[in-house]
């Protein structure tokens, strides 16, 4: 069985270090950290009186409304593109 690589990579996201292991290259895991970082902070801003697992669980709710968007629109563009091949 081959081994695959993991990276262990240390960021920061809101105020707290994390240490995060993955097969991502470490400037693809602080760069998805920094997307997390900044949206917590966004909402943060807008309700400051949140307590910080409640901002996580806001944090994860858009970001997983987002992909769903993103993932239905791929998916729309394969029909179409399939379409134009038929």
């Amino acid at each position: 069985m081959s081994k695959i690589q993991k990276n262990r990579t240390t960021v920061d996201i809101y105020g707290q270090q994390y240490t995060i292991l993955g097969t991502e290259s470490p400037s693809h895991i602080r760069s998805v950290a920094l997307l997390v970082d900044n949206k917590m902070r966004e909402i943060g801003s807008r309700n400051p009186s949140l307590d910080v697992s409640k901002l996580a669980v806001l944090t994860a709710v858009n970001a997983v409304n987002d992909y769903i968007k993103m993932k239905e629109q791929v998916e729309r563009l394969q029909l179409e593109l399939q379409k134009e091949k038929d």
